[in-house]
């Protein structure tokens, strides 16, 4: 590790003067980690005006918080601080702002007497923490779900569990403090687990950090096995030297997630291994860990009919095509965009970063066309992929049909088109059927980035008889290769559920 700043040295001196308030080792002095240290040394560079960390629950986050706020209120990051600082501790409420406030009263009651009468402590509608001594300053909790502070000038806002926030409320706020942080040459601390997508405002600090930010995030990737030990320790380092859970308890979780499985592995993915899981499984297509058991290291054989599943796009949306064999559960999945604007500032605008050029690496999106993927090139490619494998029909949208047989005809394709309505009584059947064939083992694909992000953000909805069918109203991001999957998946299960027997003969009279 980097020899620390000295403002980072100042930090460090100041935690190992404080007392552990709460836990086995309370009373002990503090004793930083070594991943606590890193990210004090890179939050704390002169050029630094917002530090994000990123780790799973339990890894003292907090306590960091807690110990950064007494640490600025008091004046000990700096040689000559300002007088009447300003930390803000900002949480999604106020019952989360009080945890940490309450570490904050923690380290102050082990302060030594004479620094500990300096504070003035209010619990009343509001909390507060308010230093007499040198300069003075003030600590305060605000929630993320009442009103904007416009107006304020603090020297160190603390933003906890950042992934949390109301989507809405949270960026007003988040705006505000960071516009008022600007007055005082102030520092933003933005400290939470993984938010449950790209789209996420958190994850959008992480993945593409403007100018002044320094990013510190311990995610192991997305593919790992929930009982994977190393991949625990990447997630909860703390955990590896005395703080928070240990290794044999983590594993002890991993193993009660997987056997429940659904919402229990997915809340134990998004906390315990800061992955971005959505923990709503209730209104998910699938899980991711559904998902991931339908990948494998080599694809079955094609044979026997194949099925066209076809999501077609437009100028913004991406159009994606499957193909599927019932037979063998053998799945191949593409997608499209238009060249113009290019996939790397598409992935910006999106908030995914660099995904999409990452997809277009791996061979899973092309670009095509200029401002529209044309239909039948689109599909002319299609046909090179199945490499002469014949086609037994293609399914897509009923209101888009006409746009279907027009770039059929235009490519030279003669199998029938099956329509398919976006209502429940289509998509209930079509969103049924592709889970049964998911979970009977049915469905084989090799590991994709294009069908993992798909998977990750397709939400259902569901009417007042527990119907559920695709939404992309209130899907976060780019679903298109999973509803051309679930389409294919779904007709080929039809086709395969008809039972031929022998011909049957009428003889007319």
């Amino acid at each position: 590790m980097a020899r620390p700043t000295k403002q980072a040295s100042l930090a460090i001196r100041f935690f190992e003067n404080l007392h552990i308030p709460e836990g086995k080792l309370a009373g002990n002095k503090v004793k930083l980690a070594k991943y606590q240290r890193q990210f004090l040394n890179g939050a704390l560079k002169p050029d630094v005006m917002v530090a994000c960390l990123s780790i799973g629950r339990g890894n003292g986050k907090t306590a960091l918080c807690a110990g950064l706020a007494l640490a600025e209120v008091m004046g000990a990051l700096h040689d000559d601080p300002q007088p009447k600082r300003e930390v803000l501790l900002v949480a999604r409420n106020r019952d989360q702002g009080k945890v940490a406030f309450n570490f904050v009263l923690g380290f102050i009651e082990g302060l030594p007497d004479e620094e500990r009468e300096l504070f003035d402590i209010r619990r009343g509608q509001r909390l507060e923490a308010e230093y007499h001594g040198s300069g003075g300053g003030i600590v305060r909790v605000i929630p993320a779900d009442g009103k904007s502070i416009l107006g304020g000038a603090p020297t160190m806002a603390i933003l906890d569990e950042r992934a949390s926030w109301n989507p809405d409320k949270g960026q007003e706020l988040e705006n505000a403090i960071l516009s008022g942080l600007g007055k005082r040459d102030g520092r933003a601390f933005i400290i939470s687990t993984s938010a449950p997508d790209d789209a996420n405002a958190f994850s959008r600090w992480l993945d593409q950090p403007p100018p002044g930010t320094y990013v510190q995030e311990h995610r192991p990737e997305e593919g790992c096995a929930p009982d994977d030990v190393d991949a625990i320790k990447i997630a909860n380092p703390g955990a590896v030297e005395g703080i928070g859970s240990t290794i044999d308890w983590l594993k002890a979780q991993a193993a009660r997630a997987i056997a429940r499985g659904g919402s229990a592995l997915a809340s134990y993915r998004n906390l315990n291994l800061n992955q971005r899981v959505n923990v709503e499984t209730g209104s998910v297509l699938v899980t991711t860990d559904e998902w991931l058991a339908a990948e494998v290291a080599t694809l079955p054989p094609r044979e026997g009919i194949c099925i066209f599943g076809a999501d077609l796009g437009g100028s913004r949306s991406q159009t994606a095509g499957a193909l599927y064999w019932p037979q063998t559960g053998r799945a191949e999945v593409w997608g499209a965009f238009p060249s113009n604007p290019s996939l790397a500032d598409r992935g910006a605008a999106d908030g995914v970063g660099r995904r999409y050029v990452d997809m277009a690496d791996r061979g899973e999106l092309w670009t095509l066309g200029d401002l529209i993927v044309p239909p039948a090139d689109w599909l002319r490619r299609m046909l090179d992929v199945a490499d002469g494998y014949p086609i037994a029909c293609i399914v897509g949208d009923r209101f888009r049909e006409a746009e279907f047989r027009e770039a059929m005809q235009a490519a030279g394709m003669r199998m029938p088109f099956v329509p398919r309505g976006n209502g429940f009584k289509d998509g209930g059947e079509d969103v049924e059927r592709f889970r049964s064939a998911l979970f009977d083992g049915k469905v084989r694909t090799l590991p994709s980035l294009l069908l993992r992000s798909a998977m990750s953000e397709a939400i259902v909805v569901i009417d007042d008889s527990g119907n559920e069918k695709l939404t992309k109203k209130r899907s976060l991001g780019r679903i298109d290769a999973a509803s051309a999957l679930v389409v294919a998946v779904a007709e080929g299960q039809r086709r395969a559920a008809v039972k031929r027997g022998p011909a049957r003969i009428a003889w007319a009279n």
